[in-house]
């Protein structure tokens, strides 16, 4: 089992001179303990500390008519995400963790929002059990300290992410998780607009994964596959595998494919490292 401070998401809508409109997203979470890209029922333990050092590095040009902030035919620059999570809850049966994290690059530095680096994210949830009893999770993440309304061309960073989750292990197939989130209608929006020329807001969806270590090849070696739903920002199909260095260390090498590239830029190449104290 892996357990990771997570997810990442930033985003601003501002109106051109002309009667279009472009969405500038940092691809990235705040992010508590995670898969690949959303949340899972993992909880650092208490009293142990998490630090995790995210990059996410575009596969591909920006396309014409992206709403990125990106010029068409050029990538946008790699986004760096660095933050401790700390687990705080004494109980067996009940875990809790708190965190935060500094967002930084992208199309975040060029529409200001670097100003605004930091995420807060926090989880509760009890374990699994060795009976029919699944791991259960609540937590907010992506809680910015800017707030505005994106669907108006304000700048804005408090997506608000609330999420919940169930988690099942499952002889030879692995861990299956299901849940769903719903976020900040003013922050959350796509590409579309409604008849007032706002924006619209797509402020939920669903949370799937699969993760499995792969113990046949190596306790070591941890594969995950997850999925974010909706048309804003976050959405996300992402996939990886994670590799211990040591007791301590590991590193997950990751893709994800956006929902809506118009939003959430060409995909990604991510690098997340994870080390846990003590």
């Amino acid at each position: 089992m892996k357990v990771k401070a997570l997810h990442r998401g930033i985003l601003r809508i501002v109106f051109s001179t002309a009667l279009s409109c472009a969405v500038s997203v940092g691809t990235a979470h705040s992010t508590p303990s995670t898969q690949i890209w959303i949340p899972s029922t993992d909880i650092q333990p208490y009293k142990t500390f998490h630090l995790n050092l995210d990059t996410f590095i575009r596969s591909g040009k920006e396309s014409p008519g992206n709403l990125t902030g990106a010029v068409p035919g050029q990538n946008l620059p790699p986004v760096y995400v660095f933050g401790p999570t700390a687990g705080v809850s004494p109980f067996e049966k009940i875990h809790a963790e708190v965190g935060f994290d500094l967002i930084y690059g992208g199309a975040n530095t060029g529409f200001g929002l670097d100003k605004y680096p930091v995420y807060g994210h926090f989880k509760i949830g009890m374990p699994e059990d060795n009976t029919w009893i699944p791991a259960i999770a609540v937590g907010m993440y992506n809680i910015g300290t800017k707030s505005g309304d994106a669907r108006k061309g304000e700048l804005a960073t408090n997506q608000d992410i609330a999420y919940g989750l169930v988690a099942k292990n499952l002889p030879v197939v692995g861990r299956l998780s299901a849940g769903g989130y719903i976020g900040n209608k003013k922050v959350l929006v796509t590409d579309q607009v409604d008849a007032s020329g706002k924006f619209k807001s797509d402020e939920k969806g669903v949370l799937l994964s699969w993760d499995r270590t792969v113990s046949e090849i190596s306790d070591k070696l941890w594969l995950g596959v997850d999925y974010m739903g909706g048309k804003n920002l976050n959405g996300a199909f992402s996939f990886g595998a994670s590799w211990a260095f040591a007791k301590n260390v590991s590193v997950i090498f990751g893709y994800d494919i956006w929902n809506n590239k118009k939003v959430a830029g060409e995909n990604t190449f991510t690098v997340q490292v994870d080390i846990n104290f003590p």
